[in-house]
């Protein structure tokens, strides 16, 4: 993925949180970190700790005197605030701010996005020089994120822009979705085996315990290997 957007972290104070904001940005594809007069060292042994194995993140980081330095080159910023700030100014929440970086950066714009520091999120002064806000809603009693998550939240809905995920898959591993073929056969089966059981049910009640039955292993897909070892069971229950 090429032209992803900048991931600028202003004045942040502790270095597993760099760390760590680099793993998340790993996570997401994102490689290129910015970061504004940081308290520690995004090199200490902290840092790279925390960050996972994502460390080439850190090595290749830029430092910045302010903020104006950091983001001179880029031509769309964002900034990520939790709080109203009394501003004019556009507001996305996460997914429309990723989908809106990910269509600029198609088109050759350079975008970033600003994330605060620890403790007081960003001041007013940095918001200012972005050309619109994220805000992500949460709960509004506590609302605040640590840095690495709000970078993991924001990073994550870029990424989702750069694959097609799938939003849902049945996982069979060595085996295959069973035929209808198969379900009705096996069906067939344990009606029989419960046909020959004493004190069966009979008439109107014995075909609505048969109708439940078959919604029970009709309603989800089954394998050829839920059906093999269904065989078994009744089998074994037979035998006992």
């Amino acid at each position: 993925m090429s032209n992803n957007p900048s991931i600028i972290l202003v004045h942040p104070q502790l270095a597993e949180n760099i760390g760590m904001a680099a793993r998340a940005m790993m996570n997401c594809g994102l490689s290129d970190m910015r970061l504004i007069m940081p308290r520690e060292d995004h090199l200490s042994a902290k840092a790279v700790s925390a960050s996972s194995n994502a460390e080439e993140i850190l090595y290749n980081a830029k430092v910045y005197p302010s903020t104006e330095d950091a983001i001179a080159d880029l031509q769309f910023v964002l900034a990520t605030t939790a709080r109203h700030r009394d501003q004019t100014k556009m507001v996305y929440n996460a997914d429309k701010a990723a989908a809106l970086c990910a269509e600029k950066s198609l088109s050759g714009i350079r975008c970033g996005i600003l994330f605060g520091p620890e403790r007081t999120g960003l001041h007013n002064e940095d918001v200012c020089k972005a050309d619109a806000v994220i805000n992500i809603p949460l709960n509004p009693k506590h609302c605040s994120l640590n840095l690495s998550q709000a970078v993991l939240l924001v990073g994550y809905e870029f990424y989702k822009t750069q694959i097609d995920a799938k939003a849902e898959e049945f996982v069979t591993n060595h085996t295959h979705p069973a035929n209808k073929e198969k379900v009705f056969g096996f069906l067939a089966f344990l009606e029989k085996e419960l046909a020959e059981c004493g004190n069966y049910k009979e008439g109107e009640k014995r075909e609505k315990t048969l109708i439940n039955l078959r919604n029970i292993f009709t309603r989800n897909p089954l394998t050829e290997q839920e059906i093999n070892t269904l065989y078994g069971v009744v089998n074994y229950i037979k035998r006992s």
